[in-house]
């Protein structure tokens, strides 16, 4: 079966109170309109058009791919017209499917079974809803085919009533859209072309009509305003959730998880509440993050644990570490096995070697650190020269006290020991030891300053 897929996204989104288009809104970290598009494509479309209004050229900008036409409707008339615009692009046979930006769980299995011998008829995908306000209502005969589709707006008290509801999604013989699209009428409440009259169109000229019911009608729900994003948005969680559950990874509250992305799990992996996971992350056996940690473009070696509150980007970290809490890695960072990075440290651009350890209070930047290295409590690299960054070298088995600063550049040699409060501006050879101290004085009869009065606290 030739398949076009037709994406209508030209709506503005006036409920949502952003001068942003309604289909650039996110939803797990990605615009709206990208998730559609990837249930398209896992339908292997032979054409996906992308019809867009509002926001003039920010959705193809987000779009940016090059095997998605795009086409832009203006003005916006409804519909029935969006698709109009979409025909120049789509085949003169098979099948087109009319899916909406604004509809970014509608899962491609639900999709095939909509399509599932589609040949000239129309499938029109329905959900049952509680509450279905501002929805069509599906009109059933009394042997319970579909006789029409009736807007919202126009329904009568009666009509209002029925819980099945149209959610726009359809199955279109492409061949017959040029004849029904042409004879769309805007006399209704909205002054709209309608895409829902092809179906009295189709019945008309003895095309068959079949709905689908969706297996779950919260997957059909749209964007109107950002009350219904969040709502879509924990569902969206909640389906990762899931998932990793069923893979065997512990997830302490699946309602308390955010995937803005890929994540991919070994074996008696543990995650903690409140753990945010973007781009792509790989977590190895044993891994365990801790509570309120954000993980951007990481990978983990086994047997790992990030403390509570970490923030960690672009980096991979070893096998056997213990990163946090509330420790910083940036990107470009690489630990080997068994390091140890702890409270209130920060790594940026930097390769520390095994079972090397900055447990507190310390920044390495633009460094490269050898095997088993203690960096002392309150020590940074200092790796700007106000123009140019500069690199630190620190070799195998140094070790560093407490509050002293490496200017760099700078190479601190293998088994050498700086003592507390250096200031270390040359080389240091392997093996020995490096201080500079100042000695202690004591200031007779200094006075503290004292606060002017009515001055500020």
């Amino acid at each position: 079966m030739r398949l076009n897929v037709a994406i209508l996204a030209a709506g503005k989104g006036r409920r949502m109170f952003s001068g942003r288009p309604k289909v650039l809104h996110l939803l797990a970290g990605r615009p709206l309109i990208l998730h559609v598009i990837d249930t398209a494509r896992k339908l292997n479309a032979e054409r996906i058009c992308v019809v867009y209004g509002h926001g003039g050229e920010e959705v193809p900008q987000a779009i940016g791919a090059s095997d998605i036409a795009l086409v832009k409707q203006e003005p916006q008339l409804g519909t029935g017209h969006a698709l109009q615009q979409a025909l120049p692009y789509l085949g003169s046979s098979g099948t087109t499917l009319v899916l909406y930006g604004d509809v970014p769980l509608i899962r491609a299995e639900t999709l095939r079974a909509l399509l599932d011998g589609q040949g000239d008829r129309v499938a029109v995908l329905t959900a049952e809803l509680d509450v279905p306000d501002g929805y069509g209502r599906i009109l059933r005969n009394k042997r319970g085919r579909i006789m029409g589709i009736v807007e919202n707006d126009d329904a009568t008290a009666a009509q209002r009533k029925i819980r099945e509801v149209n959610t726009g999604v359809m199955a279109l013989p492409t061949v017959r859209l040029p004849g029904w699209l042409s004879r769309l009428e805007n006399r209704n409440a909205q002054s709209e072309y309608y895409l829902t009259d092809v179906v009295a169109m189709a019945l008309a000229d003895r095309v068959a009509v079949d709905a689908v019911r969706a297996p779950d009608a919260r997957e059909t729900q749209g964007v109107n305003s950002r009350a219904q994003l969040s709502q879509l948005e924990r569902i969206f969680q909640w389906r990762c959730a899931h998932r990793l559950l069923e893979q065997g990874v512990g997830v302490v509250d699946p309602m308390r998880l955010d995937i803005r992305g890929n994540l991919d799990c070994g074996v008696d992996v543990c995650l903690d509440v409140n753990c945010v996971f973007e781009g792509d992350v790989k977590l190895a056996d044993g891994v365990e993050i801790g509570a309120n940690c954000m993980l951007r473009n990481v990978e983990i070696g086994p047997g790992t644990r990030i403390e509570p509150f970490s923030l960690i980007d672009s980096a991979v970290i070893g096998a056997r570490c213990r990163v946090g809490p509330y420790a910083r890695i940036r990107p470009g960072t690489r630990l080997e096995d068994e390091v140890h990075i702890g409270n209130f440290v920060e790594v940026k651009a930097s390769h520390i070697g095994r079972a090397s350890k900055a447990n507190h209070l310390a920044y390495v930047g633009d460094a490269t650190v050898g095997r088993d290295v203690n960096i002392g409590a309150g020590t940074i690299t200092c790796n700007y020269d106000g123009a140019n960054k500069h690199r630190t070298v620190i070799e195998d088995n140094v070790q560093i006290g407490s509050d002293v600063q490496l200017v760099a550049p700078v190479t601190v040699g293998r088994g050498a020991t700086i003592g507390a409060g250096a200031t270390i501006t040359k080389d240091v050879p392997p093996g020995e030891l490096a201080l500079t101290e100042k000695k202690q004085v004591t200031v007779p009869g200094w006075k503290r300053p004292i606060k002017k009065a009515g001055g500020a606290a």
